[in-house]
């Protein structure tokens, strides 16, 4: 009986403790005489909120980190704009309605601003808070760092309330459609980082809105919301000043072969059975203009081991090569590429044959054109990385540089200072660091980390590309998705050229 009562007891206290967490954003039931920017912005349910001390549960002011400059004349006039992660880590931003005061302030200062008796409430699309004095900021420090925060347009616009009033870095942006010879920043313009298109604003007297648009570059900005007749709000990029604006590239490079697929584990025996799926982007007669295909096969059986010495060019039963040099590729059509039977899922599966097959080769009797063994698959299947490669011309080398390039997984002996399978600029990797402007041409180097990844074995998946690649940029402005398509014996080549596959746009 004595025992039951002290279970009671404990559980009765247990469930006290747990209701007085709950009334508390913070740890061991203190209340900080700050909130953060998250907890603040949550007050906010569409009309006007008042701020006082109940409605912040006890605390006054936020500990904030300045990221608005004025000095560029690019921002919203008036808006002192700061940035915290207080509250679980979550970068949260808030806009302070200040007037000409706002441009006292320099990104990096830390602040620490009473916000009791302000307003919090959308105004113009912005959510800001008004009715504060710059005596109700007191600047504790200056020059603070401000974390890089690389986002894609495509989180901004599934989520703006998260990135609303922060600064933003877009990598790798473009212009879609690509500016015309003469054009300038000044006014909207629509930016693709490959994710999305989310418009830049620029201001006719900005001190950077005469520049001329870069083909690609990087786009350092606050996010903010423009409201339409029907109430709803769009987020947009608004860069501060010249220096947030930093080119990448001044050319178009176009690829005229892509990536699209490809079956690297048949059901059964792979055997002269894997194949590539690619597209041209241009016409091509390969008998007058030829190219060459790499696979790579980082296996831990597969020797020479190491990081490849010599790259894509390392052969042994690291890297195979297939020469492309007789028929036609038509512009925007797959082509393929493979083991010598033409079968869409392995033996007594439906033939490809009448598909347009630049290359049937046997790839188990024969060894690679000028480098890798026979083998009995072009593909790894153990986990380990393996890797598809485009080259034009014939002549494959350690420096030479491919003209697309896809990994799958990121196991294996890949990379070692100068030695490495070398990439190019796409979807999933940078010859360049976009963020550091370090070079970085091999995979597995600095921020070329993304790959696809293994299916179950011996199933017999079809990955399936998906994006899109606009030849007018020279880019892919929707970045290539992995599609695994589930082939049985009588699948049909209408599945692995599915409506979801890579699209070409002009």
């Amino acid at each position: 009986m004595k025992k039951k009562f002290f279970n009671i007891i404990t559980m009765m206290v247990v469930l006290v403790a747990m209701t007085s967490c709950q009334d508390t954003n913070y740890p061991g039931g203190t209340i900080s005489s700050h909130i953060g920017i998250f907890d603040l912005r949550a007050l906010f349910k569409g009309e006007m909120v008042t701020i006082d001390a109940e409605k912040l549960a006890g605390s006054s002011k936020l500990a904030a980190l300045v990221v608005s400059d004025h000095k560029g004349g690019n921002l919203p006039e008036g808006l002192l704009v700061v940035q915290d992660t207080r509250r679980l880590g979550k970068l949260r931003g808030i806009s302070i309605d200040l007037g000409d005061a706002a441009m006292n302030y320099q990104p990096g200062d830390s602040v620490i601003i009473d916000i009791l008796g302000s307003q919090l409430l959308r105004e113009d699309g912005i959510l800001k808070l008004k009715n504060i004095k710059e005596s109700q900021i007191a600047k504790v420090a200056s020059g603070r760092p401000i974390t890089n925060n690389v986002v894609t347009s495509k989180a901004i616009l599934e989520n703006p309330d998260a990135y609303e009033s922060t600064l933003v870095i877009i990598l790798k942006g473009g212009f879609n459609p690509i500016p015309k010879a003469g054009e300038i920043l000044s006014g909207t313009k629509v930016l693709n980082d490959g994710f999305g298109n989310l418009n830049l604003v620029t201001n006719e007297k900005a001190d950077f809105s005469q520049q001329s648009p870069y083909i690609l570059g990087n786009y350092y900005g606050i996010v903010f919301g423009q409201e339409d007749g029907t109430g709803v709000s769009t987020p947009y990029l608004r860069c501060r000043s010249k220096a947030d604006v930093l080119m990448l590239s001044s050319e178009i490079e176009v690829a005229s072969i892509i990536i699209t697929g490809f079956s690297s584990d048949v059901k059964g025996s792979d055997t002269n059975y894997e194949y590539l799926q690619l597209m041209a982007t241009e016409d091509i007669d390969f008998s007058k203009t030829p190219y060459s295909v790499v696979v790579s096969n980082n296996a831990n059986a597969s020797t020479p081991t190491g990081a490849p010495a010599n790259g894509w060019a390392t052969g042994g039963m690291r890297t195979y090569k297939f020469n492309l040099t007789k028929g036609v590729a038509r512009k925007g059509t797959f082509f393929y590429v493979g083991g010598k039977y033409q079968l869409i899922n392995g033996g007594a599966s439906t033939s490809l044959a009448s598909s347009n097959w630049v290359l049937n080769y046997d790839y188990n009797e024969n060894d690679g054109f000028d480098f890798g063994s026979k083998r009995s698959g072009l593909f790894a299947n153990s986990g380990n990385s393996f890797g598809i490669a485009i080259f034009k011309g014939t002549t494959v080398t350690k420096d030479s540089k491919p003209v697309d390039v896809m990994n799958n997984s990121g196991g294996g002996a890949l990379w070692e200072g100068n030695k490495g399978y070398r990439i190019t600029n796409n979807d999933f990797y940078d010859v360049i660091n976009p963020l550091t402007m370090e070079p970085q041409p091999f995979f597995k180097q600095g921020t070329n980390q993304l790959f696809l990844k293994y299916n179950t074995a011996d199933v017999g998946y079809f990955v399936s590309l998906g994006g899109e690649y606009n030849l007018t940029l020279g880019r892919w402005t929707a970045a290539r998705s992995q599609n695994n398509v589930e082939m049985t014996k009588t699948s049909t080549i209408a599945e692995i050229e599915p409506e979801n596959a890579t699209i070409l746009v002009e």
